[in-house]
C-alpha cells in the first residue's frame, strides 16, 4: 500500500481577498458562479488576483477491462464493442479525435499514457493484483510529479476504456453504500438488455467488495482498474503539490473520491467541470462537495467535459483579474 504525505490546504485569504474585491462593485457582484473558477485558482496559486493558466496537460490514461467481455443472456454491457478501447487509443495515438480536437481550441495539450494492464473481470475475481496496483497506482504519481517538475499548472485526469463507467459505478457503489439498480445510468446509448447486463455485474462486484468501503486501496484491487488507481494516485499527489487539477466525467470524478479517502483534504485542489446523468456521478460530486461548471450531459470520458469548460475558466481569471485591479486602483487613488 502507498502512502501520501499531507495534503495542505489552498490559500483561503487569497481567495477571500478576491471574493472582498468582487463584492465591492456592482460589477463584480455581476459575474456570479462565472467567478467561482476564478475564486479557486487564486486559493491554489495563493495569488491575488489568480494568475493566466501557461500550461495545462491532458493525461489519458488507457488499459483493458476483463468486464469488457460479460454478457449476460446474451447481451453484453456496453454499446461500445471491446475492441473500441484499441480504436480509441490509436484516435489518441494519431493525435486526431475528440480530446485533440478540444485541446487545440482550449491550448491545452494532450498525454496518451497505456498502463498495459488487463483488469480482471471485477464480478467473479479482483481486478488488479497488489503488484498491478501499486505498479498503476507509482505511474499515477510519478506522472504528476513530471509534470508538476515541468511546470504544469493545471493538470486534467482522463480515461479511455469500454466499461470503465462499469468499473467506476462499482466501486462508487461500495463508497455510497447505493444499491446495484440505483447506481447505474443511461450510459452511452445503451439498451434496457445491456442495463441488466450491467446491473448483475455491478451488483456482483459490490457483493465482493461489501466489507472495503474503508478501504481505498484494497477496494481498487478488488473491483477497480489501473486506471482509476493511476488517476486516483495523480490527483491524490497533485493536491500534496499545491497542484489544481480539472475533473470531468464520473469515472474521474469516482477516481478523486478515492483520492480524497487516500490523502484527505485532495477535494480542495479539485474542481468540477462538469456533470451528467450518471447516478455515480452526482453522488461522487456530493461526497466531494463540489459543485459542476457546468451540465451537458456529455459521457465521452477522455476530459472532453473539462476541455470544454477551460475556456471558460480562462475566462473567468481574465475577468476576476481585471475587475480585482479595478477595485485595488480605485483604493489606492482614494
Amino acid at each position: 500500500m502507498l502512502d501520501f504525505p499531507a495534503v495542505p490546504a489552498p490559500d483561503a485569504q487569497a481567495r477571500a481577498a478576491v471574493a472582498t474585491a468582487l463584492h465591492a462593485t456592482p460589477r463584480g457582484l455581476s459575474l456570479g458562479k462565472f467567478a467561482d473558477p476564478a475564486l479557486w485558482l487564486a486559493s491554489c496559486q495563493a495569488q491575488v488576483p489568480p494568475l493566466a493558466l501557461q500550461r495545462v496537460r491532458v493525461i489519458v490514461f488507457a488499459s483493458e477491462n476483463g468486464i469488457a467481455q460479460r454478457t449476460f443472456q446474451g447481451h453484453g454491457l456496453s454499446a461500445y464493442a471491446p475492441e473500441a478501447t484499441g480504436e480509441q487509443v490509436a484516435e489518441v495515438e494519431a493525435s486526431i479525435g475528440p480530446v485533440h480536437r478540444l485541446a487545440i481550441a482550449a491550448d491545452a495539450s494532450v498525454e496518451l499514457l497505456k498502463t498495459d494492464i488487463t483488469s480482471g473481470a471485477i464480478d467473479v475475481e479482483n481486478g488488479l493484483s497488489p503488484e498491478q496496483l501499486q505498479s498503476a497506482m507509482e505511474l499515477g504519481m510519478n506522472t504528476a510529479d513530471r509534470e508538476i517538475d515541468a511546470g504544469t499548472d493545471l493538470l486534467i485526469p482522463a480515461d479511455l476504456a469500454v466499461a470503465n463507467s462499469t468499473v467506476a459505478a462499482a466501486v462508487m457503489g461500495v463508497l455510497s453504500r447505493t444499491e446495484p439498480v440505483a447506481i447505474v445510468g443511461p450510459g452511452s446509448g445503451t439498451t434496457d438488455a445491456m442495463w441488466k447486463t450491467k446491473v448483475a455485474v455491478i451488483r456482483d462486484a459490490m457483493f465482493r467488495a461489501r466489507n472495503f468501503a474503508t478501504s481505498p486501496q484494497e477496494l481498487l484491487q478488488i473491483i477497480g482498474n489501473a486506471d482509476l488507481a493511476a488517476e486516483a494516485a495523480l490527483i491524490a499527489q497533485a493536491a500534496t503539490r499545491r497542484t489544481p487539477v480539472l475533473i470531468s466525467g464520473m469515472f474521474t470524478a469516482v477516481a478523486a473520491t478515492l483520492a480524497e479517502r487516500m490523502a484527505p483534504g485532495t477535494a480542495s485542489w479539485c474542481f468540477a467541470a462538469d456533470v451528467t446523468a450518471e447516478p455515480a456521478h452526482v453522488l461522487a460530486l456530493q461526497d466531494l462537495e463540489l459543485t459542476p461548471l457546468l451540465n451537458l450531459d456529455m459521457s465521452a470520458g477522455q476530459g472532453l467535459g473539462a476541455l470544454a469548460a477551460l475556456p471558460l475558466i480562462r475566462s473567468s481569471i481574465e475577468l476576476v483579474g481585471d475587475e480585482v485591479v479595478s477595485v485595488s486602483n480605485a483604493l489606492n487613488q482614494d
